[in-house]
């Protein structure tokens, strides 16, 4: 019995870490990079993650790129006289100890000048660079799935 349990537990540890979708670079972790699929003729993409500050010291996120797109932008979503807009910023401040969500109505990556579509439908990933003013750079796996992981709908810049 104890046999089986033991191959059981080697078989299905490997899908555990299949589905793990978190990189970590200093004090910070960045959790399920995902962007959703690409309709056929949208011109651009967005990417979307958590940042979790575990350090004492705040952190900014300076900027992003992909090799799949020719400029990458940080956003973000504001009302402004009733409407909602979507601007770029120069940077995000991650404070120690918080977390930054990057969802759609909130802070997000938009991917310019796509190079490589046949990357952006479902069950693909592409690879994106998160370049930060203290702990340097991490690249992560960017999961495009059909639909918006549960709970993404809600925007947060949550601290």
């Amino acid at each position: 019995m104890l046999n089986k349990i033991i191959v059981l537990a080697a078989l299905l540890l490997p899908a555990c870490f299949a589905n793990a979708h978190e990189y970590k670079v200093g004090a910070l972790e960045i959790a399920h990079p995902w962007s959703q699929e690409l309709p056929p003729n949208a011109p651009t993409v967005a990417a979307y993650f958590v940042i979790h500050n575990a350090g004492k010291t705040a952190d900014r996120l300076l900027s992003v790129d992909s090799p799949i797109s020719g400029e990458a932008q940080l956003h973000e979503h504001v009302m402004q006289n009733d409407l909602m807009k979507m601007q770029p910023v120069p940077g995000v401040d991650i404070p120690a100890g918080g977390n930054v969500m990057f969802a759609p109505m909130a802070y997000h990556v938009m991917l310019l000048n796509l190079k490589d579509r046949s990357l952006l439908v479902d069950g693909k990933r592409f690879p994106m660079t998160l370049h930060f003013e203290k702990s340097g750079d991490v690249t992560v796996e960017v999961a495009v799935q059909k639909q918006p992981p549960e709970g993404t709908q809600q925007h947060a810049h949550a601290q």
